[in-house]
C-alpha cells in the first residue's frame, strides 16, 4: 500500500451506485435495514457524516461496540448523489494553496451542505496508515436526498463487522477500490 495517494477515495461501487457506512443505535439500524430507508428517528436536519471507507468506520465505532454505534449499516446509494455531494463539498478546515484565503474558505463553509474530512485510514487492526480516508458530511437538502432519492437500499453489516472483530480475516472486507473524481473537484479537496 505504500504507492496509495495520500488522499484519494476508495469505495464499494459499480456503475450505478456507491456504499457509504454509518453505525448507529438500534433504533435507527435496526427500522431501516427491515425498511430499506431511514426510519423518523433519523435526524434529517443536522450534518450526517458518511464513510466510504468500512476500516474507518471499524476505527470510529470500535468495531460496532461503541455507545450509540451498536449497529452497521452499509448504505448503498446512487452514484450522481455521491458525486454531486463531492462537487458540492468543501474542506472541513482551511488548506493554503487549496483555498485562495481563510475568508473564502468561511464563504465557502458557510454556503456548502457538504464537508470533506481527511482522516488516516486503518488497517484491519485499526492502526492508523499514512494515507486518508474520506469521510463525507451532509446537511440541509444533501441529507434529505441521500436518505430520499439517492438511497437504493440498506444493508445491515453489524454481522460482519463483529466477525472481522473477531478474526481480522481481509478476505471479509467488503472490497473498496480507487473511486474517479474529476480534476476540478480532486483539487479542491486537497487531493492533488
Amino acid at each position: 500500500m505504500d504507492d496509495v495517494p495520500t488522499r484519494q477515495v476508495r469505495a464499494r461501487y459499480d456503475e450505478g451506485t456507491v456504499t457509504v457506512y454509518q453505525a448507529f443505535r438500534a433504533e435507527i439500524a435496526g427500522p431501516a435495514a427491515a425498511e430499506g430507508r431511514f426510519p423518523a428517528a433519523f435526524a434529517l436536519d443536522r450534518m450526517t457524516w458518511v464513510k466510504p471507507s468500512f476500516r474507518w468506520l471499524m476505527h470510529r465505532s470500535d468495531w460496532a461496540r461503541a455507545e450509540g454505534q451498536e449497529r452497521v449499516l452499509g448504505v448503498v446509494i446512487r452514484r450522481e448523489g455521491f458525486d454531486a455531494a463531492l462537487v458540492a463539498a468543501v474542506l472541513s478546515s482551511y488548506k493554503p494553496g487549496v483555498h485562495a484565503s481563510k475568508a473564502d474558505w468561511q464563504r465557502e463553509s458557510r454556503r456548502s451542505q457538504a464537508r470533506v474530512q481527511w482522516d488516516p485510514e486503518r488497517d484491519l487492526h485499526l492502526r492508523p496508515l499514512a494515507h486518508r480516508s474520506l469521510q463525507l458530511g451532509l446537511r440541509g437538502e444533501l441529507v434529505r436526498r441521500y436518505a430520499g432519492d439517492w438511497l437504493v437500499r440498506i444493508d445491515d453489516l453489524t454481522d460482519l463487522a463483529r466477525e472481522l472483530h473477531a478474526t481480522r480475516d481481509p478476505a471479509l472486507l467488503p472490497p473498496e477500490r480507487p473511486y474517479p473524481v474529476c480534476a476540478g473537484t480532486a483539487a479542491r479537496l486537497g487531493m492533488r
